[in-house]
């Protein structure tokens, strides 16, 4: 039996997160603030989602627009909350001034954790050396996943760079899944999916009616039957 296709939706609020589970979610990424391209949320939020739903929640932990950790100690401090209301996944990546991964704001986010899975988001895309990056984040503890479009501005110009890094699956630093989003569209699914690659995050394909309105159950519906047959 092949092995399902998970599909991770962008949720704001328990409402998105309950259409998006009605939907077909596999899972959610939880952020606040889209303007920022997602920053972390507020405990109270992260706590009624998961009282809301019972699929995985993977929360942002992110303060600031842009990639830079910032203040390492706010941020080490805003893990710790998430994980005290329940927080068991995360979402997080850090670039230094150079392009290159921030490992010790990385490492030291990690350390409260406890192990917690979690995923390298699109600062990836941003990275002046993807393999380097890859490389650094070797055996960091919890890392499965990587959140990439395979190019700053996009899936359309990605997919060769996706596809190459789907082949070096299992290679050092490249065990972690491919979670393909940013610019994502239906018609890339099936030949992603003929590659290998087995993950999709999707935000805005979820709101037909644009990030002002919530999650559409027909449009997660949409993305699931598509995983589903292609």
């Amino acid at each position: 039996m092949s092995k399902r296709a998970l599909l991770e939706v962008i949720a704001l609020d328990v409402e998105d997160a309950v259409a998006a589970q009605a939907g077909g979610a596999d899972r959610l990424e939880l952020v606040t603030d889209i303007a920022a391209d997602g920053l972390t949320p507020s405990a109270a939020t992260v706590a009624g989602i998961r009282a809301a739903v019972d699929i995985p929640v993977r929360v942002m932990v992110r303060l600031a627009d842009g990639f830079a950790a910032g203040d390492v100690d706010r941020l080490v401090g805003v893990a710790g909350e998430m994980r005290g209301v329940g927080a068991a996944e995360f979402v997080l990546g850090f670039l230094d001034s150079d392009g290159g991964v921030d490992l010790e704001a990385v490492e030291r986010v990690v350390g409260v954790l406890g192990g917690c899975p979690w995923t390298f988001h699109r600062a990836i895309d941003r990275a002046g050396d993807r393999d380097a990056l890859r490389k650094a984040l070797d055996g960091v503890p919890g890392l499965d996943t990587y959140l990439t479009a395979g190019s700053a501005v996009g899936v359309d110009e990605g997919v060769p760079t996706l596809l190459a890094e789907a082949a070096r699956g299992g290679e050092p630093g490249y065990e972690q899944r491919i979670l393909v989003g940013g610019g994502l569209r239906l018609e890339h699914v099936p030949y992603l999916l003929s590659a290998g690659i087995d993950a999709f995050h999707i935000g805005g394909a979820a709101r037909p009616g644009g990030w002002g309105e919530p999650v559409s159950e027909a449009a997660v519906g949409e993305w699931r039957r598509v995983l589903d047959g292609a």
